[in-house]
């Protein structure tokens, strides 16, 4: 029986895969290890996978796309209804091949390397932030703790703390200076590591027509535009802005 239809489940190092031929019986289940799938699939006639859009997703689809499959791409919830039985990856690879030939069924535009790179620009950024806002919390605390109080912000603590450190230098213990200090200086490279992700962001702003275009609506800037287009793609695919917002 020829393959028509295929779900992935996708893992770190064993991928399970249920596949399907043209009336929809099951024709193929089996296991797969990173080594062996391109290997696989590149002796497979050509067919339709589908995979939950998921880390190493874009990847694969790449992947398999070169080898002359069609490949698409569906975000988990959407698969979650066609799970029949217990959560394994049997059962997930099943619905996902029945869920990729549902008509209804929207599918995630792959994306390429480079707006995956663009992406991670964004990422990395929103964690250094996460981290900074976690140790002026500490940094404001610990600084309370003496019966110093400084107002809430980035902005705040960065400018005035050196200042205070300096005016309550012999009313605190030495080990508390040193530490605030210490602390300072982190929240210095910190700033330092944002900033140069913010100037990566804006020259990719500038370098792409797109996004300009974008920058011109109110209420939208260089982050906005950026992380809007690598991670839209291709806004034609939605039928509505409304669609495309949720």
């Amino acid at each position: 029986m020829k393959v028509t239809t295929i779900g992935i489940d996708l893992a770190k190092s064993v991928f399970q895969i249920h596949g399907t031929d043209e009336r929809g019986n099951v024709v193929l289940r089996r296991q797969l290890r990173r080594a062996q799938m391109v290997l696989f699939f590149g002796k497979l006639e050509t067919c339709l996978i589908g995979m939950e859009a998921c880390a190493s997703s874009h990847y694969w689809a790449r992947k398999l796309t070169a080898l002359g499959h069609t490949v698409r791409l569906m975000a988990p919830q959407f698969v979650k209804p066609y799970r029949k039985n217990d959560k394994n990856d049997g059962n997930d690879a099943e619905a996902i091949c029945e869920a990729v030939q549902r008509p209804s069924m929207r599918f995630v535009p792959v994306k390429s390397p480079e707006q995956q790179a663009e992406l991670a620009v964004h990422r990395i950024r929103r964690r250094l932030m996460g981290k900074r806002t976690a140790l002026i919390n500490q940094l404001r605390g610990l600084l309370a703790e003496y019966g110093l109080v400084l107002a809430q912000g980035a902005n705040h603590v960065r400018s005035k703390l050196p200042a205070l450190l300096e005016d309550c230098s012999d009313s605190l213990p030495p080990l508390a200076v040193e530490l605030f200090r210490d602390l300072y200086e982190e929240l210095v490279q910190l700033e330092q590591r944002i900033g140069a992700y913010e100037r990566r962001i804006e020259l990719l702003y500038r370098g792409n027509p797109v996004c300009q275009g974008l920058g011109k609506q109110e209420g939208i800037g260089a982050l906005t535009a950026t992380a809007f287009v690598a991670t839209v793609a291709h806004a034609a695919q939605f039928k509505n802005g409304r669609q495309c917002a949720a």
